[in-house]
């Protein structure tokens, strides 16, 4: 029997994970991070926070929070952030990778069925019980966040606004994070306690136990900021652009399709402020009214693939890619389906590659200014605005879900029950994403069935 005075097993500190064990975690998230990135950072926080404890609940937000500032995909760039916090730079190139390589595989699959088959039938029936589930993903990550992060008035006011903001006025993500940080900055000055991430979270760190990485861990030597450093990964990130554009052009001509996909989504990948629905207008009036690469439908369909697959939402370029690519059948008909490929890939490639120099490049900065509350209140105050955004997120899902032909169209019953049966599952009785999209799928199809 264990004594009354020996540590429990939450009182314990973890033991540091393995690079491999690591590598296996990032595999793992991969390929069931659903959800869009409110739910794929609600995974992180539930695998990484509460149950494996490899990072404490006040640094994880400290780099969430910077996250959320850049341009790219939060999720995929906070995952990059951690497994560099572990395992150095290589440790932040192999959890950001493969954040991402599941769902470009995946969608290359699904695209060429889509596009080679055209039978979206099958599909339709599962998107058509996925898309309230997702719905109801959204709203219990907003919970779960907010939970975390709205712990004084000021807060949960800054969260009010953010949503007005977005919701009545329709205002840029990129303006309500620069609202948020600046009556942040004020706030910090004027009531400190109220923009404090330490007394916030003082009692969630409590409940979860020390960490690997625990408030009080020093940044490891390579977190710490070296001029030179930065300098060497800015260098090697503007190689690692500059190299494959410019063979691009020597090869194919500056006016090719996958040149012009280079340059276009590299431009895409640098207005990414507020993740994938920010950007989605972006891409459409250039993937679809500017070059022609695939058709508003099909633009359409692919926002629906990118939904319902794991990986960050923006992944909807991979789509994008495969199906111009496809089309174009640069290596001819018979090689269409590498032609696709190759432009899916070169899309990711270029869409991706400057969140990895952010956060390589960014994080010894950010790990300077854990207790720095000119630094930490603006971030704070921004983490309660994104509040308010994915709560509109939410309703936005909802809207298109519930009343698929509009307010005139009618009410459509089915994905009602099938979202509010998702909610108890996720609320009531603590299911896993998985198992909540698998058994919405399957209702989809079967209500799609017997229409």
């Amino acid at each position: 029997m264990m004594h009354p005075d020996a540590a429990t097993s939450s009182d314990r500190h973890p033991e540091p994970p393995t690079f491999r064990q690591a590598l296996l975690f990032w595999l793992k998230l991969g390929f069931i991070s659903f959800g869009g990135p409110a739910g794929q950072i609600a995974i992180m926080h539930q695998e990484l926070v509460e149950r494996r404890r490899w990072i404490s609940e006040r640094r994880f937000l400290h780099a969430l929070n910077y996250c959320m500032l850049l341009p790219g995909p939060e999720a995929q760039q906070l995952a990059t952030y951690i497994g560099w916090l572990l395992h150095r730079s290589w440790g932040g190139i192999v959890a950001g990778a493969l954040f991402v390589l599941p769902s470009l595989l995946i969608l290359i699959m699904l695209s060429w069925v889509y596009i080679a088959f055209g039978n979206t039938t099958l599909v339709a029936g599962l998107f058509y019980g996925i898309k309230p589930a997702v719905t109801a993903i959204v709203l219990q990550a907003a919970h779960r966040i907010g939970g975390r992060a709205l712990k004084h008035k000021a807060l949960w006011v800054i969260a009010a606004a953010s949503f007005v903001a977005i919701f009545a006025f329709d205002l840029p993500f990129p303006l309500i994070v620069l609202a948020a940080a600046l009556v942040g900055h004020v706030g910090g000055r004027v009531a400190p306690a109220q923009f404090s991430v330490g007394g916030g979270h003082r009692a969630a760190d409590r409940s979860y136990g020390p960490a690997v990485i625990d408030d009080a861990t020093p940044p490891p030597a390579h977190a710490r900021l070296r001029w030179g450093g930065l300098a060497r990964v800015v260098l090697i990130g503007a190689l690692l652009w500059a190299v494959p554009l410019a063979l691009l052009a020597a090869g194919f001509g500056w006016q090719h399709t996958y040149t012009q996909m280079a340059w276009f989504f590299t431009k895409a990948a640098l207005l990414t402020f507020g993740g994938a629905y920010a950007v989605l207008p972006y891409v459409y009036q250039g993937a679809v009214s500017h070059y022609g690469w695939l058709s508003p439908t099909q633009m359409i369909d692919g926002l629906a693939l990118g939904e319902t697959t794991p990986g960050p939402l923006i992944m909807v370029v991979a789509f994008v890619g495969f199906v111009g690519g496809y089309l174009q059948a640069h290596f001819g008909a018979d090689l269409a389906f590498a032609g696709g490929a190759l432009a899916a890939v070169l899309v990711t490639w270029f869409t991706f590659l400057p969140s990895f120099v952010f956060i390589l490049a960014g994080g010894p900065l950010i790990e300077s200014t854990h207790n720095v509350l000119g630094f930490t209140a603006p971030l704070t105050a921004i983490t309660a605005a994104v509040v308010g955004v994915i709560l509109n997120l939410a309703l936005f899902f909802g809207y298109h879900v519930l009343w698929p032909h509009g307010f005139a169209g009618g009410f459509d019953v089915v994905p009602a029950l099938i979202a509010l049966a998702a909610g108890i599952a996720l609320f009531r009785f603590k299911r896993n994403v998985i198992q909540v999209l698998a058994a919405c799928a399957g209702a989809g199809l079967l209500a799609t069935l017997v229409r």
